[in-house]
């Protein structure tokens, strides 16, 4: 099969600037595709995308001969083939291993991925996240192709891969699952007709040396270790590789060390990662662990907001933003504050509607020995780099 099987093809993806996007833009690019593409506002992904033509703001304008694939966040913009359908065309071009699950999935994926280059399999990827120790967020070799799935809108089921993993069932996007019964469903009829399943609940926590911390990476690693057998890999080798994995963009990322606290990034947006972040952060002895969070989806807030406070109540401090838009239409009664208010005591809280007035709030509270953890899927990043920018030298 061709090493550039998008040869000759012209690709206008809108949403570029998104963590999946970004990802397939780039991955089109790099098979032989020429790329283009629309975003809103600029964003920490087009750092993957360096080099491409990128419109931003106003209304998407595809050339007339390129064909258009629009992320879920804009559909209705402009006509065009949706991002599952076009990752479903690349999954069935190669060998494939495709993750899914609640929490975990990109951290998995790009442990399959970074085993399999440190072990000379040459793979091709495609994950929602920045891999700095990979050089982004996809990449195109002649191995197997590794792909985060999602199944916030079913997109995953569209995919056939030779492995398919999930790392975790549990019930995160309500506006697309019922319950937790019909989610569970859709992941074991997805699993059944995959030729090879691996089921992370059914694993124990890899005991190999790692270098990212946590439990939650040991069950990451765990079901990352298991599909690698499957893919022909020898697991002592797979283990000793895994050890120099560094982590994922955004997950427990160290953003900066100034005046003595540690400002650290994280994606968790839903209780059990945040939970999952701040028992890690809390591994690293700080005088007082302050939470910054960004809520993300009105839906969510408003079915888990309870659950979110109470992961919240695990730091010392915990400052929560309003709702960031773009995924569902606002609902009355549900913002921010309907999180902060149920944060149980003594953790300390604060409102701050805006990521400004987060960044202003928590450098007002933040002491020497703290560590700060910034959540949420939007841009909390923006938070803190502005925190560590704030601290004194």
């Amino acid at each position: 099969m061709s090493a550039r099987p998008l040869e000759g093809r012209r690709f206008y993806f809108v949403g570029i600037g998104g963590a999946g996007l970004s990802a397939y833009a780039n991955f089109a690019r790099e098979w032989g595709a020429e790329v283009r593409g629309w975003d809103a506002r600029e964003t920490i992904f087009l750092e993957a995308v360096e080099g491409v033509d990128v419109d931003l703001g106003g209304a998407p304008s595809a050339p007339a001969d390129f064909e258009v694939v629009v992320s879920a966040a804009h559909s209705g913009r402009v006509h065009g083939r949706s991002r599952a359908e076009f990752l479903a065309e690349l999954v069935a071009l190669r060998r494939s291993i495709v993750v899914g699950g609640a929490h975990g999935k990109t951290t998995t994926a790009a442990m399959v991925a970074y085993v399999l280059r440190e072990l000379g399999h040459d793979p091709a990827w495609i994950i929602g996240g920045v891999v700095p120790q990979l050089g982004g967020n996809a990449g195109a070799g002649e191995g197997w192709l590794v792909v985060e799935g999602d199944e916030s809108d079913r997109s995953i089921g569209l995919l056939a891969p030779e492995i398919a993993v999930v790392t975790n069932i549990e019930l995160d996007h309500h506006a697309t699952f019922a319950s937790g019964a019909e989610l569970a469903s859709f992941f074991a009829e997805w699993l059944a007709r995959a030729p090879v399943a691996v089921r992370g609940w059914e694993l124990e926590p890899a005991d190999c040396k790692l270098s990212v911390p946590g439990v939650h990476n040991r069950r990451n690693a765990a079901a990352a270790l298991t599909a690698l057998e499957h893919a022909g890999v020898v697991r002592a080798d797979a283990e000793r590789a895994v050890a120099g994995f560094a982590g994922v963009g955004r997950r427990f990322e160290l953003v900066g060390e100034r005046g003595g606290v540690r400002v650290i990034d994280d994606y968790g947006h839903n209780p059990t990662e945040i939970a999952a972040a701040l028992d890690t952060a809390r591994e690293l002895e700080p005088r007082a662990l302050v939470a910054v969070y960004q809520p993300h989806v009105y839906e969510r807030t408003r079915q888990l907001h309870q659950e979110l406070a109470a992961a919240l109540g695990r730091a010392d401090a915990a400052i929560v933003t309003d709702v960031i838009d773009g995924r569902d239409a606002p609902i009355p009664g549900v913002s921010g504050k309907l999180v902060l208010d149920r944060i149980p005591p003594p953790t300390r809280r604060g409102w701050a509607p805006t990521l400004e007035e987060a960044s202003t709030l928590a450098l007002a509270w933040v002491r020497p020995g703290d560590v700060v953890v910034t959540l949420g899927v939007g841009e909390p990043w923006r938070i803190a780099h502005a925190v560590v920018e704030g601290l004194p030298t």
